[in-house]
């Protein structure tokens, strides 16, 4: 055969077989999808908008974590301090999960307060008194006695707020956001520390938050 033929040919043979897998099945023109880009956590992205996003949340929860570990009544506490986080109060326009914030922190302190720091679980309350009661009653055993009450008091508590302002105009959208995280002793209702970090943020377009 003649080699021109064979090239002519083969090409043909190729662009049908592309054609072929062009035609859409099942609705997927690009089977392999559009590459994924990862990114640091602190890095702002080429998606984003006016509100609270992953970069934020780095840098406020680092700030924070920082300024607790460096006042006196924890850094030179002679017995470990017990804190107890509150719910985070979202008065921003923005649905996010307000609870990540004090995950956060609450892991950084856990990871780099090397003890000079505890926190107590209260969202496992009702499972710790049932297992307390389920010693109690015997149906299970105990290393220590069920009858003594060994749930530890709060020495301190860890609020925080979001809160914002928003204009919006023909030109675009303009988001400040104020986080603002206090600690208050629970014995006398002291302030013993409050740090705040505000941002601000515009856009053409606004987003989408979920």
């Amino acid at each position: 055969m003649n080699p021109r033929l064979l090239i002519v040919s083969s090409c043909a043979l190729g662009a049908a077989f592309l054609a072929g897998c062009q035609q859409p099945y099942g609705g997927v023109q690009n089977p392999n999808g559009v590459p994924v880009t990862e990114m640091r956590p602190d890095e702002r992205g080429f998606v984003a908008g006016t509100g609270v996003e992953s970069q934020d949340l780095v840098a406020v929860t680092d700030k924070m974590s920082r300024g607790i570990l460096g006042i006196p009544e924890i850094a030179a506490a002679k017995v470990t301090p017990r804190v107890v986080l509150e719910p985070v109060v979202n008065e921003t326009r923005f649905p996010i999960n307000k609870d990540i914030f004090l995950t956060r922190i609450r892991s950084q302190l856990n990871e780099k307060a090397a003890g000079h720091v505890r926190f107590l679980d209260r969202e496992m309350m009702k499972t710790l008194e049932r297992e307390r009661e389920l010693k109690m009653s015997g149906q299970v055993t105990a290393s220590a006695d069920p009858n003594v009450v060994e749930f530890r008091g709060a020495d301190y508590f860890l609020t925080g707020k979001l809160q914002s302002l928003t204009t919006r105009t023909s030109q675009g959208v303009s988001d400040y956001v104020l986080y603002t995280f206090r600690l208050t002793d629970a014995r006398t209702s002291e302030i013993v520390w409050e740090s705040s970090a505000e941002i601000k943020k515009q856009g053409l377009e606004d987003a989408a938050y979920r």
